[in-house]
Parts: C-alpha cells; structure tokens; sequence
C-alpha cells in the first residue's frame, strides 16, 4: 500500500491572504499546505478519500493517471468542492466514478452538484454511481474498509482504516468503542488544528494525547491551521513517533 496526504491543511490554514504571519511568509515547502485529502494505492486500485477545492491542483501535482473510486468523510465544502474534477478520469476508463458517503453526505453533493445528477445530463459532466454506506465494513473494488464514526463538533463524521493504515480527519470527540477499531493501525493519520482550544477540531495536545493512546508506529498530524505554527519548530516538540504531515508526504506500508 503506498499513501499519498495529498493535502495537510485547512481553510484557516496557509497561506491565506493579507496574512504576514511567520507561518504564511514561511519558504519551508512543508509550511504550504492545501486542503486535506489523500491517495490510496493498494492491490492495483486507486482511490481518494475527500476531494475539497485544491483536488485538482493536487491530483495534477502527483500526476495521478488513475482513480479509481472517492471516499468522502463528511459533507463540508472543504471536503467536497473538488468532486467535479473527476470528470477527467471518466474520459480516461469510460467508466462511472464510485462515490462512497453516509446518507447525509450524498444528499449534500446531490444539492450541491445538482447538474451531475440531473434527469436530463448536459454531455461532457461528471458521472457518479453513488453507493450509500453506514458504520459497517464494506468493500471498495475489493479492498475491505472499515468506516469509524466520530464527532465534528455535533456533526457526525467517518474515518477510514485500510489494512494496517487509519485516517481521521476533522474531529474533536471519539468513543472508546469506536477506538477500538484503530488499534493496532501502523500508520494513523489525525487531525491536529492548533494549539488553542477549539469547538470541532482536536488541538495539538489532544491529537498527542490519542495518538499516544493509540500507539501506531507512526502517527502523522494533518487538517493543521496556519495558528499550529511552523512545521520546523512543532515538530521539535513532538514524542519520536509523530510528526506533522506535509503535502506530498508519501508513506508506503
């Protein structure tokens, strides 16, 4: 298997305009960071979890020449915005995209891409075959996934553990029997915002703290605000077996 983080940030993270602070003027390539995603590569499939608004840039950056499915935690726009891109791989395989999400989830990208799926399709739009999951395990092209249910704030939202590999973004609360499905997880990807307190998102010292619980070989911080601070600096802080993620990151398992 071999993970790309396609995107560590936010839409508070970096850089973001008219800001001077030493996050956004930094030149550390790893302190540029657009929004959260990732790639998957594994048993000759490929696939994304969440396309938000950078999906394009961050696509044509890894020159992904496949996709094969998408994979989407939750429902916001930062999250979503991307999903019209893949038009350019149903050119490629003829093929409709896969498109796995919770009830909610799929019910927004109906409102919000209401063209893809009207009744009458204007030729050239994406084409989406829509598969409608709950917290049970499920299989996409033949690779297991077990979803994993937290909290954004009062929003319900899935993460995702593929074989030895865990992905949780955008949360700030998880019980203790959904937990217990990460253990074991080698590679755990979590949300880290910042360091202040905040109403949805798990802050630095709340992403160690789990991660620690959690034990992976290796854990590495995304959905990161410019208000984290420098890459450089957070990551002198942090115990041996986290870092922070950064753009491009690949890690193969």
């Amino acid at each position: 298997m071999l993970i790309t983080l396609l995107g560590t940030g936010t839409s508070s993270g970096v850089p973001l305009i008219g800001c001077t602070c030493e996050v956004c003027r930094s030149v550390d390539f790893r302190d540029k960071r657009l929004r959260s995603s990732v790639h998957i590569a594994v048993d000759g499939h490929s696939f994304v979890i969440d396309t938000g608004p950078d999906f394009r840039q961050q696509v044509l950056r890894l020159n992904l020449q496949q996709l094969d499915a998408v994979l989407f935690t939750h429902e916001h726009k930062d999250h979503t915005a991307g999903l019209d891109e893949v038009r350019a791989y149903n050119f490629r395989s003829g093929q409709d995209m896969p498109v796995y999400g919770r009830p909610t989830v799929l019910a927004q990208l109906q409102r919000e891409f209401a063209y893809i799926f009207a009744e009458h399709k204007y030729p050239g739009i994406p084409r989406i075959r829509l598969h409608e999951i709950s917290n049970q395990p499920f299989d996409v092209l033949s690779v297991p996934v077990t979803p994993i249910e937290a909290m954004h704030h009062k929003l319900p939202v899935f993460g995702y553990r593929i074989g030895d590999f865990t992905y949780l973004t955008d949360l700030n609360y998880i019980s203790d029997e959904e937990l217990e499905k990460v253990y074991g997880t080698k590679i755990l990807v979590l949300d880290a915002l910042q360091r202040q307190e905040h109403i949805s998102h798990f802050t630095l010292d709340q992403a160690v703290a789990l991660a620690q619980r959690v034990g992976a070989n290796r854990t590495y911080f995304i959905h990161i605000s410019h208000k984290l601070g420098l890459h450089s600096e957070v990551e002198k802080e942090l115990p041996s077996t986290i870092r922070l993620g950064y753009d491009g990151l690949q890690i193969r398992l």
